[in-house]
């Protein structure tokens, strides 16, 4: 079994820096820290996460770049509509 892994290397955790609005921490989170919500249009395509520092519900617009990043992290993801 342990040669079907021989030459494979570890990968580092995704973290993304974030910010609260409310009381202005700066942090990173991992992946599975973040919802990614894809919704049928711009606004309503969001993510968000709880604030570590103050434990405020943090909601943020998601645009195409953001989505694209996030999905391709492993970020847990719901979707709204169908494409």
């Amino acid at each position: 079994m342990a040669s079907a892994f021989a030459g494979m290397r570890s990968v580092a955790p995704v973290v993304f820096k974030a910010g609260c609005p409310d009381c202005r921490g700066r942090f990173e989170l991992a992946a599975s820290a973040l919802r990614l919500v894809l919704g049928a249009s711009s606004r309503t395509t969001f993510y968000s996460f709880t604030c570590p520092d103050c434990g405020a519900a943090v909601r943020k617009p998601a645009g195409d770049r953001i989505v694209e990043l996030l999905t391709g992290s492993g970020v847990r993801t719901l979707r709204l509509h169908t494409p």
